[in-house]
């Protein structure tokens, strides 16, 4: 087992979080049980199976719950797209948004890829 809060990709998700939050803010009350609802769901699985992953026993299990925060990403990522193109967040908030979203799936890129070299070892 791995202490996930070590993890700087972990750290990186977790801020991503607390961006989409403070961002999700401002949106039309309307989007509450919508876009609001989805894109906090899906920035929060990113850390949330990081961290799950961290408790499970096996490499193997670790690295497809880094897979599912890949998928993740990929989610809040059309998201935030869909916000910026409905006018919900600016240009500069997308793009700060895009970066950090891009940033975290790189690391868990590499991490996948680490984890499943560790994996073919044992």
């Amino acid at each position: 087992m791995k202490d996930f809060k070590k993890l700087l990709v972990w750290q990186k998700a977790h801020e991503l979080v607390l961006l989409v939050y403070r961002l999700t803010k401002k949106f039309p009350k309307e989007e509450r049980f919508n876009l609001i609802d989805q894109m906090r769901r899906s920035a929060t699985s990113v850390p949330t199976n990081i961290a799950e992953g961290c408790g499970k026993y096996t490499q193997k299990d670790f690295a497809a719950y880094l897979q599912v925060s890949q998928g993740s990403t990929q989610e809040i990522e059309y998201l935030s797209i869909l916000s910026r193109d409905l006018k919900y967040i600016t240009l500069e908030e997308y793009d700060d948004l895009n970066s950090r979203i891009n940033q975290v799936k790189a690391m868990l890129i590499g991490l996948i890829q680490k984890v499943r070299r560790e994996n073919k070892l044992t």
